[in-house]
């Protein structure tokens, strides 16, 4: 399972398929125990975690020091409502790691769609320009964000004005 990451703030941001997807969960997560991060956010569904041999992912993650989130996205698919309801939370536990230093890992099934989209809108919560950010992601995995709608939905990120102008000072 490859972990594809980039600097953003004071941190480390990556994307990654569903650790199991490939046939080996348990050496995923050893991978994924290794890397260290902070916080794991997880976009399959239930069944797609469970379809992975994935379903412990969760308990996993926690058991060895890291804050985990699962907010399942259907597949090729943008945040149902009860995403758009915990994001400000969520974007904002995973702004406040990297901006310490910290590493979060975003994953969806592939480690394309669903992760690249939730990354892209991080980046520009973060502060990035919207080019900028896109250019960096897709150089890094040229599969972030599947559909426009994906698109649609991380260029809606607010730019974090407060960070942002931390960072200038």
């Amino acid at each position: 399972m490859m972990i594809h990451a980039l600097s953003v703030l004071d941190g480390i941001l990556a994307i990654s398929p569903l650790p199991g997807s490939g046939g080996d969960f348990p050496g995923d997560m050893e991978h994924v125990t290794e890397w260290r991060p902070a916080m794991v956010i997880t976009l399959v569904t239930r069944a797609e975690l469970e379809a992975a041999g994935a379903a412990a992912l969760g308990i996993h993650v926690e058991d060895h020091g890291s804050r985990w989130v699962h907010l399942p996205i259907p597949d090729f698919g943008t945040p149902p409502d009860e995403m758009l309801r915990r994001w400000p939370e969520v974007s904002a536990q995973a702004r406040q790691a990297l901006s310490g230093g910290g590493r979060v890992l975003v994953h969806c099934r592939g480690g394309c769609g669903r992760s690249g989209m939730v990354a892209l809108r991080l980046m520009i919560e973060a502060g990035e320009a919207t080019d900028e950010a896109l250019a960096r992601l897709r150089h890094l995995r040229p599969c972030a964000v599947e559909t426009e709608a994906q698109m649609g939905w991380a260029l809606q990120a607010p730019r974090c004005a407060a960070l942002f102008l931390r960072h200038v000072d």
